[in-house]
């Protein structure tokens, strides 16, 4: 079942003097746990997981522990949707290469809609 703070995520409202950043696993990649962070905000994602971070306007760096850096400039009242690849094997190596790219806010909202929030 989904918690309110999921519910209320899936909403894709955004004050209108911050922006939204979404971030969500690719629906097919590892079953390893992958960290990334947004600035100093680490969070560690799982398949099937997403999380949101309310952030002032401006420019963002979005970065992963394996992955390359993203950098982001958002707007106010705007939502943004990472998607965050994760490739690994828990019997070999565990995450071998994880990618982040930002996708169309179509494409964002329905990966959103069929995962769950970070707890």
């Amino acid at each position: 079942p989904q918690t309110r703070p999921d519910t209320e995520a899936k909403k894709f409202q955004v004050p209108s003097n911050q922006s939204a950043v979404y971030v969500v696993r690719a629906p097919m990649d590892s079953w390893e746990a992958s960290s990334l962070s947004l600035g100093n905000a680490p969070i560690t994602t799982q398949r099937g997981t997403y999380y949101r971070w309310d952030v002032a306007p401006g420019t963002h760096r979005v970065s992963g522990f394996w992955s390359e850096s993203l950098t982001l400039t958002s707007a106010p009242g705007k939502a943004y949707f990472l998607e965050y690849t994760v490739i690994g094997d828990p019997h070999d190596r565990g995450v071998q290469l994880t990618r982040v790219r930002q996708i169309n806010e179509q494409a964002g909202r329905q990966l959103v809609m069929n995962s769950e929030l970070v707890r």
